[in-house]
């Protein structure tokens, strides 16, 4: 059986990124830049599919782990008979190549150790050539080469290398591998030591300027990190996950490719970082916004590669068993629909920049001219919702409310901030589509909103109707769709996305899923805003409770198995739980910041 999906751990370097498992295990590490391949992949297959373990060979009585202060160096920690051994993980800020660096440390004692890595490139799909070079071993494989720097001796063994040592109290052992296009020099070596003390020097020096003062402090940052670790450095996008293919349900099909770069999560993302002052990557963010989607608006997609690509063609890795016998994806097919909601979330974006005081370009005004020109004329157009449903398009109440945002968002740019457009008509625009959600998006007899017109169905995407400025929390109306999502989508305490089952055929998939986290994270700041603290905060510390030992989440929770599931850590998850821990802390929170008026 695979480690459960909360026994693992994020390193890395804002370039790609590894998941080291409570065994002391490697079983995922994406290959720049992030959806190009994986060297590691036991974690969608086996150990035969790549993996690297350092552990203790020997029985194992305890294991702790927690992150070196505010950094993303992880510190793993193995009781057993002959002492205690620490485990050091990390990625140094890049340099020339990408490094894994792994140091044993002893603690007391001696504790024999095995370190076993099975290098596989492509998804575990190729075994490399492995030779020695000097003291390097090295590794090569089509456009990919591994290079592993270590003192201890090494041999091969059934199409691994491994080693065999001990390690003393107040000793330490160095691994370094290192990863380069293969047709490139060798790369100079990296002093574990060195790199170690610069790593966190990096993330303490960039977490300093968090602004957040609140009593979730240590909460947030951890958030805040892992937010960081999902941005690619060199383009500024920032993907959804590190992962591919962690299903929504143990062995269901509902498990997607999240190494993208959705524009509804890279936009969420960087508004979370700007409120908590990180107004850098919100730069970096919108030069990569421009390139990647420059051209016909109406070729906008929902989702992109970290350097902006398009063809993002899903297909099946066959020769991959999967995360509890799930389908493994490459690619994503959702990123060929038509997603009305991205463009109100594109523009409140660029609003919030603004509002943070980034310098105004006008390549960024033309792009909005040129969004809102669309939006205009394809607003009433039906599309496959923020959930990415797969059962054929709809006139989606969150869509055509993400539509509003976008009209008022283009308003206030005018009205606020001196630009210049059709104000009047973007105003007249507004207001047309409010009259059609409430008309058409609001079931009077019920006095709820619904997924879309002329359903009955529940959707928790209607919990952004305050978050968003649309209406206030106090309106009777936004109470009625509380209430109703209290009685109807609210199950073991946790908010489930919309109605799963037959005769509700939007999905377009078989039921079965998690709770989607972020969909309670925004019942509970609706909660906050409509005065119910008391229950928010409650509601908000059991959501907290979720998180494994090192403070990240999953795409959603598994209230039978009780178990994290989906893909991991998700930025759609650590994001809203930022955001209900400002509303609870600050009342000038995010929905504070994003008024109608």
């Amino acid at each position: 059986m695979p480690l459960r999906i909360e026994d693992y751990a994020v390193i890395g370097d804002t370039q790609t990124a590894a998941l080291v498992g409570r065994d002391g295990s490697i079983d995922w590490l994406c290959l720049p830049r992030f959806d190009s391949g994986a060297i590691f992949a036991a974690l969608l297959g086996t150990p035969e599919h790549g993996r690297w373990q350092i552990a203790p060979a020997t029985q194992v009585r305890a294991v702790r782990r927690r992150y070196r202060g505010d950094t993303l160096v992880l510190e793993t920690e193995f009781d057993t008979d002959e002492g205690t051994v620490r485990l050091v993980d990390f990625m140094p800020p890049r340099g020339e190549a990408a490094d894994v660096v792994r140091i044993v440390e002893g603690v007391s004692g001696r504790v024999p150790m095995r370190m076993d890595l099975r290098l596989r490139f492509d998804y575990g799909h190729v075994v490399p050539w492995v030779r020695r070079v000097d003291a390097d071993l090295v590794a090569i494989a089509g456009p990919d080469a591994v290079w592993l720097r270590t003192p201890v001796a090494l041999h091969g063994e059934n199409l691994a290398t491994v080693a065999d040592f001990s390690v003393g109290a107040g000793f330490h052992v160095p691994f370094v591998l290192t990863w380069r296009e293969s047709h490139l020099p060798t790369p100079h070596p990296v002093d574990p030591i060195v790199a170690l003390e610069g790593t966190v020097s990096y993330w303490q020096e960039w977490i300093a300027a968090c602004t957040y003062d609140g009593p979730w402090r240590d909460a947030v940052v951890r958030s805040l990190l892992t937010l960081k670790a999902l941005t690619y450095g060199p383009t500024g996008g920032i993907v959804a996950a590190a992962t591919t293919s962690l299903p929504e349900e143990l062995g269901g099909v509902r498990n997607w490719d999240y190494r993208y770069c959705w524009l509804r999560d890279a936009t969420i993302t960087l508004q979370s970082l700007m409120y908590c002052g990180f107004v850098e990557e919100a730069r970096s963010w919108r030069a990569w916004l421009l390139r990647a989607i420059a051209g016909d608006p109406s070729k906008l997609q929902i989702m992109y590669g970290v350097a902006g690509e398009r063809l993002l063609t899903e297909r099946i890795a066959e020769w991959l068993p999967g995360y509890c016998g799930s389908p493994v994806r490459i690619g994503n097919a959702a990123s060929e629909q038509f997603q009305l909601d991205v463009y109100g979330e594109v523009m409140d974006a660029l609003h919030q920049a603004r509002k943070a005081g980034i310098e105004h370009e006008q390549p960024s005004w033309d792009l909005q001219l040129a969004l809102m020109s669309f939006l205009s004329d394809n607003w009433t157009r039906p599309d496959d919702g923020i959930w990415e449903v797969r059962g054929g398009s709809q006139q989606f109440t969150h869509s055509k409310l993400m539509a509003w945002v976008a009209a008022d968002r283009s308003v206030k740019a005018v009205e606020q901030f001196g630009r210049t457009g059709p104000v009047a008509r973007w105003r007249e625009l507004r207001d047309e589509i409010a009259r059609d959600i409430l008309t058409h998006g609001f079931d009077a007899r019920r006095n709820t909103f619904t997924q879309f017109y002329g359903s009955t169905e529940l959707d928790a995407s209607l919990l952004m109707m305050p978050l968003v400025g649309f209406l206030p929390a106090t309106d009777p109306r936004v109470r009625g769709t509380v209430a109703a999502i209290e009685r109807e989508l609210l199950q073991d305490g946790f908010v489930q996305r919309y109605t799963q089952r037959p005769e509700n055929l939007v999905d377009g998939l078989p039921p079965g899923e998690g709770a989607f986290l972020a969909c309670t994270f925004w019942l509970a700041q609706n909660y906050a805003l409509m005065g119910r603290v008391g229950e928010a905060r409650e509601l908000f510390e059991r959501m907290l409770d979720l998180r494994n030992d090192v403070g990240l989440l999953a795409e959603e929770y598994d209230p039978d198995a009780r178990r994290l599931v989906g893909n991991f850590p998700q930025a759609f998850s650590h994001v809203p739980l930022i955001d209900t821990a400002r509303h609870l802390t600050d009342a000038a929170g995010p929905a504070e910041n994003r008024p109608r008026e």
